[in-house]
């Protein structure tokens, strides 16, 4: 005997059919009303750096603001370990609602892709951007006995004796090392790299003369440069820093178009619903407004730098193709 499939009758496929729907409804309705009362836990923020350092501070700043205004906690998590690479990675595989977020840097986002053979995840696809959070310039530093005290002297005076000038770094492949590499290439200036193995031990370098200049990070050679043991001859940004208002940009002393800053941003795993994207977007814009934000951003030599998600992907991109071409002129690698 062969059986048949026999269809159900009318009445029983419209309830079917009508079963189905409100079922789908209320799959959407929860959908919508779960992104309409984000957050309702805490959020975490994970710092790929260790703490104390600048990424941490800000991260910190924000996350203490954001958490105000969003009415929920906003925790950081210090996840250090190759470059930044480890906790970007952690972030670019976590579930993609808006509770994991990462504070991304020049070197997660725009720098390692370039330096390392394999960081573990895609800077832009892996991502949903959020916003630029601060910029941070560094600044072009001698010592107060030397007898630079401009970019044009520089300049001269590498061009007179190629390689014989030389400048420290905080690391190989860092964004300090990399401002030097950037002015090397567009002032066609030989000078010789020497890498330490942080800010720290740069700066004492510099200040026993066994270096000729460093492109650091404004809030470590501030209070050298306050007491008037460091020499401040430019700033790498494109504007002028608040905190040095007489010190000049390189592309002002005669280097047209160079820049080169420390900047933070946060992100989303990619897939992150747009509504809570853009409710974070709204609320981190919000808190870099606020006067207490933007005092304790000015201690650190950081501006804050609102902008929406489409600007912040476009900044990515367009950092990320400068420095790789950066790094593959001044073959800098990290295995």
């Amino acid at each position: 005997m062969t059986l048949q499939n026999t269809p159900p009758p009318p009445g029983r496929r419209s309830r079917a059919l009508v079963l189905a729907s409100l079922t789908a409804l209320s799959t959407l309705a929860w959908a919508s009303q779960a992104h309409a009362v984000y957050p309702d836990h805490t959020i975490t923020i994970v710092v790929p750096f260790t703490p104390a350092g600048t990424t941490d501070i800000l991260a910190r700043i924000v996350g203490t603001h954001l958490g105000q205004r969003l009415g929920q906690s906003v925790v950081v998590d210090n996840r250090a370990g190759a470059g930044g690479n480890l906790g970007a990675q952690l972030v670019a595989k976590a579930a993609p609602d808006g509770y994991t977020l990462v504070m991304a840097t020049v070197g997660t986002h725009a720098i390692n892709q370039a330096l390392y053979k394999n960081i573990g995840f895609d800077p832009v696809a892996d991502f949903s951007p959020i916003g630029r959070v601060a910029m941070v310039p560094n600044v072009l530093v001698v010592n107060s006995q030397s007898r630079i005290t401009n970019v044009q002297d520089l300049i001269a005076a590498g061009k007179a004796r190629p390689g014989a000038l030389s400048f420290a770094s905080a690391g190989n492949g860092t964004s300090i090392h990399l401002s030097g590499e950037l002015f090397k290439s567009m002032t066609k200036t030989d000078m010789l790299h020497v890498p330490f193995k942080g800010s720290a031990p740069g700066v004492t370098a510099l200040l026993g003369q066994q270096v000729d200049m460093m492109f650091d990070n404004l809030p470590s050679s501030a209070a050298q440069i306050k007491a008037g043991k460091l020499r401040a001859i430019a700033v790498t940004s494109a504007q002028r820093a608040p905190s040095l208002p007489d010190v000049p940009t390189i592309a002002e002393s005669g280097v047209p178009g160079y820049e080169a800053t420390s900047w933070f941003g946060l992100l989303a795993p990619a897939g992150t619903p747009p509504a809570v994207v853009k409710k974070l977007n709204e609320s981190l814009i919000a808190v870099l407004a606020l006067p207490e934000v933007k005092k304790l951003f000015s201690e650190q030599g950081a501006q804050p730098h609102p902008e929406s998600p489409t600007q912040f992907a476009e900044f990515i991109q367009s950092e990320a193709t400068k420095w790789a071409k950066t790094v593959k002129e001044s073959r800098a690698t990290v295995d």
